[in-house]
């Protein structure tokens, strides 16, 4: 059966050549507003996207569509809910980029640590004397990680054995410890003790503003904050006031609310923060994975085989969704013409 496949965005070749391997159509995008999504979709079956905002408007506008493959892992930017209720399975390219993400957060910790950024600029603008601005080093201090799933347990596991970092997961279901973390449902406790706190937990409803005022009250005064996340999951206000009362020694902060921040945003603008543009992910290996996950997402969903990384689980079939969406294309039709 021949399947059209919609791809927003430019993808590695990796996923590309899954997919055509396998005979399938692909349909490239020219944009991802909803407008341009929306008009592309039609008569595509799947659509594998990486930034385009996935609504329930692009979705109904395509009666085929049976499948939305995310190119990475968070989901934030689908309305999950509406896919489940139109019955459209979305996937996602889960532990395709945990290595990168973990290698990445090791990388600030040490910057954090050590001060590298800052000797950096400073010597650059003449100042050698900066060199008496002391770091700290990574043994025996106690590491915070918020969310021990596939980054936050890499994480955990390269700061203990290469560094030998105490470390304290927090989890919100019960799970034993491991040989690397002593592991907990109690936020506060780990809150308390870290010496460095670094956040991987999706944006979801029960992970929004976690790290709130009252939350970085409680971290240690001279403590540092990591954030490879989702901006969504701090309170940046919050953040910038324990920052400029010096409640906390530093950040490094990959993500931002609402993405891409001004150029005057605070976090951008302070000595005490390093700030990357959301590439924590960013390495040849890890979006070639990502390209490769979401195609197989794709070829899973449309040749009936296991899913290997739901997000959902649509309770309609198919057909009865395809119907659903033909009624309301129908009708968005009417109006358009009226």
């Amino acid at each position: 059966m021949h399947f059209n496949i919609l791809i927003t965005e430019p993808i590695d070749a990796a996923g590309v050549s899954y997919l055509t391997s396998r005979g399938y159509a692909i349909k490239w995008g020219s944009g991802i507003s909803e407008a341009v999504v929306a008009k592309e979709i039609q008569g595509c079956d799947a659509i594998l996207t990486r930034n385009a905002v996935i609504t329930e408007k692009i979705m109904r506008a395509s009666k085929s569509l049976k499948v939305i493959a995310m190119h990475g892992v968070g989901v934030d930017n689908i309305d999950v809910e509406a896919a489940t209720r139109l019955g459209i399975q979305v996937t996602n390219a889960a532990g395709s980029n945990a290595i990168s993400v973990a290698e990445y957060t090791i990388g600030l910790l040490l910057d954090l640590s050590r001060n590298i950024c800052i000797y950096d600029t400073q010597l650059k603008q003449g100042n050698w004397s900066v060199r008496n601005h002391i770091g700290a080093d990574l043994s025996g201090k106690n590491l915070g990680i918020i969310g021990m799933g596939a980054i936050g347990s890499l994480v955990a596991q390269k700061a203990f054995a290469g560094f030998g970092m105490r470390v304290l997961g927090y989890s919100r279901r019960s799970r034993p410890d491991t040989a690397y973390a002593q592991i907990t449902t109690d936020l506060e406790t780990v809150v308390r003790q870290a010496d460095f706190l670094t956040l991987h937990v999706p944006a979801v409803p029960a992970t929004r503003g976690m790290i709130d005022a009252h939350i970085l009250s409680m971290m240690k005064p001279g403590a540092f904050l990591i954030n490879t996340a989702r901006g969504e999951v701090v309170d940046e206000h919050a953040l910038i006031q324990a920052l400029e009362e010096k409640k906390l020694a530093g950040a490094a902060v990959d993500v931002f609310q609402g993405e891409i921040p001004p150029l005057d945003h605070p976090l951008i603008q302070m000595p005490n923060v390093i700030a990357t543009p959301h590439t924590a992910a960013f390495t040849a290996e890890s979006i070639a994975r990502m390209a490769q996950y979401a195609a197989v997402g794709v070829d899973e969903v449309l040749s009936g085989k296991p899913i290997s990384h739901p997000v959902n689980h649509p309770k309609k079939t198919a057909d009865a969704s395809a119907v659903m969406r033909d009624d309301a294309h129908l009708v968005y039709a009417c109006v358009q013409t009226h």
